[in-house]
């Protein structure tokens, strides 16, 4: 069993090298730049638009997908190898995420790229699947307590502020392109957001 986890860890290695792209991603804009919108409503919904260059990004969407299978890379390519999601969103006894993420990236021997880690490495919860869905559509189930986790407005805020696992997305390591902006940023606008009303895009 230590040999196939051996090798599928391998495999996984390279399909994240390979998926890998090498694109620049624009970074956020401040909160103040929105603050010439004199209409609160329609400053909220530019708000959670500019959080969407996070939440749409790779580094989140990877790991909220639709099926009980993650993505990966820059591409979004199904997780190679086939992995599915488990009981609590950490993997299937025998082939859990700890298998091949340990608590932090680890780069590769050649130089390539890495392969992704972090101590609280897991899914997120299918209720909170966020892959095919529009932005309007994801920011309606943010704020929904039966499909966040039971988060209140504030907790997403806490959460996107200053969570590990989502500061993870900023410092991806070698071979993929970290989220846009930084997660001070990304909190600063979530925060913005929900003190104007936490409104959301048309679906």
């Amino acid at each position: 069993m230590k040999l196939v986890s051996i090798a599928l860890c391998g495999s996984l290695g390279l399909l994240l090298t390979i998926a890998a792209s090498a694109q620049q991603v624009p970074g956020l804009k401040p909160v103040s730049a929105f603050a010439g919108i004199a209409d609160k409503n329609a400053r909220s919904v530019a708000i959670f638009q500019e959080m969407g260059k996070v939440i749409q990004h790779p580094r989140c969407m990877n790991c909220h997908p639709r099926s009980d299978r993650p993505n990966q890379g820059d591409l979004a390519t199904p997780h190679n190898p086939p992995v599915t999601r488990g009981p609590d969103g950490h993997g299937a006894p025998g082939l859990e995420c700890s298998t091949c993420h340990g608590p932090r990236n680890v780069a590769f021997a050649n130089g390539t790229g890495s392969m992704p880690g972090h101590p609280e490495w897991h899914l997120a919860p299918k209720s909170m699947a966020w892959e095919g869905k529009s932005l309007g559509a994801i920011c309606e189930q943010i704020k929904d307590r039966t499909r966040n986790g039971g988060k209140t407005l504030a907790q997403i805020v806490e959460h996107n502020a200053h969570d590990g696992l989502v500061g993870w997305g900023w410092n991806p390591g070698p071979g993929r392109a970290p989220a846009p902006g930084s997660q001070a940023a990304f909190g600063a606008l979530s925060a913005a957001w929900m003190a104007t009303g936490a409104k959301c895009p048309a679906p």
